[in-house]
C-alpha cells in the first residue's frame, strides 16, 4: 500500500508519463531554477554529512539510480520533469520517520529539497503535445514500478545514497544550456 507522502510523487509520475512539460525548452513564468546554478557549499556539505550519517541495514538493488545516460544527455524540458521527480522522491523518503540521530542530521537537506522542490514545480506544467524521451520515460516507468514493488526501506537507502546526484541534476537543470 502507497503512503500518502509518496501520492504526489506517484500523481507526478503518471502525469508525465502522459506528456507533462514546458514548451519550446525555455523555463517558464514563475520558475526559479536559476538560483540552483550554484549549490551553496554548505548545503552540498549538509547533504553529504546526511548521506554520511545514514546507517544503510538494508540489501536491496533498485538500480533506480543507475543510468547508461545523464540529465546532460535529456532535452531542457525532460531534464526539468527528471529533476522534479527525484526531488519528490528525495523528500518522501527523508520525510520517512527516522532515528533521533539521522533526525536532526537531515533537517537541513530535508528543507533545501523541500525548497527547490517547490521551485521546480513552477517550472514543470502540462503539454499534451509533448512527450518525454524514450529514456526519460523508461526512467519514469522505472520510478513507477519502484514505487509499487520495492519495499520504502529500500527506496528510501537507494535515494539517500544518491542524493549527490540529485543536487548534480538539479544544477544542471538551472544551467540549461550551460550544463
Amino acid at each position: 500500500m502507497l503512503c500518502l507522502s509518496l501520492m504526489p510523487l506517484l500523481v507526478l509520475v503518471l502525469g508525465v508519463s502522459l506528456g507533462a512539460a514546458f514548451p519550446h525548452d525555455t523555463l517558464q513564468k514563475g520558475c526559479r531554477l536559476s538560483k540552483y546554478q550554484s549549490i551553496a557549499e554548505e548545503e552540498q556539505e549538509a547533504v553529504d554529512k546526511m548521506r554520511q550519517a545514514f546507517v544503510n541495514n538494508h540489501k536491496c538493488n533498485t538500480r533506480l539510480f543507475h543510468r547508461k545516460w545523464n540529465a546532460v544527455n535529456l532535452p531542457m524540458s525532460d531534464r526539468v520533469v527528471l529533476v522534479a521527480a527525484e526531488l519528490n522522491l528525495t523528500t518522501a523518503m527523508l520525510e520517512l520517520p527516522a532515528v533521533p540521530s539521522f533526525v536532526e542530521v537531515r533537517r537541513q537537506p530535508l528543507d533545501f529539497f523541500s525548497n527547490a522542490r517547490e521551485d521546480v514545480r513552477g517550472c514543470v506544467s502540462v503539454d499534451p503535445a509533448h512527450q518525454p524521451s524514450g529514456r526519460l520515460r523508461h526512467w519514469l516507468h522505472k520510478l513507477q514500478e519502484a514505487m509499487r514493488t520495492v519495499s520504502r526501506a529500500c527506496l528510501r537507502a537507494t535515494t539517500i545514497l544518491h542524493v549527490l546526484q540529485v543536487l548534480d541534476n538539479l544544477r544542471c537543470a538551472a544551467l540549461q544550456d550551460k550544463c
